[in-house]
């Protein structure tokens, strides 16, 4: 039996500030969900595929294999997206303050980095938490697969793909960034850093 991802349609937020319920609904059940739908495919695939035709250059394992990883980590990072979004501005909570303040320098330097990461990268601007050195760092992805950083663990998670904003802002993303920072539900964002600082000390 195939493994199965199941769609959390609990996570799809809505009534946000600056951000429409319309680019909600055609993010969440047309992208988000098509994710899901997809990897479910590959997975049921997956069992039946040929493994002794697998080689570098094509076969059908190594495709399956290679969009496994993008539809799996496009479902998680729009589900870590979602999930910190809510209505409301809920204010900055100290101990998170602190934490980006240790490595980005100031909180405002932290929110120019991740806007500026938002701007320079075609998919993703996530805040991880590198347990390889115990910092928190901006990175960049441009699609889900890539230019992530081994046990890093994302405590916010920010799409830019077009899909993303191009219903209420078009072609206009740093107008939608700012939109994104006032609707961060900062309490998940904070129990995210804390459950990354606990499996540092673990981990280190």
């Amino acid at each position: 039996m195939a493994e199965k991802w199941n769609n959390k349609d609990g996570l799809k937020p809505k009534d946000l500030d600056g951000i429409s319920n319309q680019q909600i609904d055609y993010h969440f059940e047309t992208h988000y969900k098509g994710y899901v739908n997809k990897l479910n495919e590959i997975w049921e695939k997956l069992l039946s595929t040929d493994r002794s035709k697998a080689n570098q250059n094509y076969s059908e394992f190594r495709e399956l294999k290679l969009e496994e990883t993008f539809n799996y980590d496009g479902a998680l990072l729009h589900e870590l997206y979602f999930g910190n979004l809510q209505k409301g501005h809920e204010k900055v909570p100290e101990s998170f303050k602190k934490a980006v303040e240790k490595d980005f320098g100031s909180y405002e330097k932290w929110v120019e980095d991740f806007k500026a990461t938002g701007i320079a990268f075609r998919g993703w601007s996530l805040l991880v938490f590198d347990l390889n050195t115990g910092k928190l760092r901006n990175i960049g992805a441009d699609v889900h697969n890539t230019n992530g950083i081994w046990n890093a663990l994302v405590v916010l998670s920010l799409d830019v793909y077009e899909h993303a904003y191009y219903t209420d802002y078009g072609p206009k993303r740093a107008g939608y960034l700012d939109a994104f920072m006032k609707n961060v539900n900062w309490k998940l964002v904070e129990e995210r850093l804390a459950k990354a600082q606990k499996v540092y000390e673990v981990f280190k």
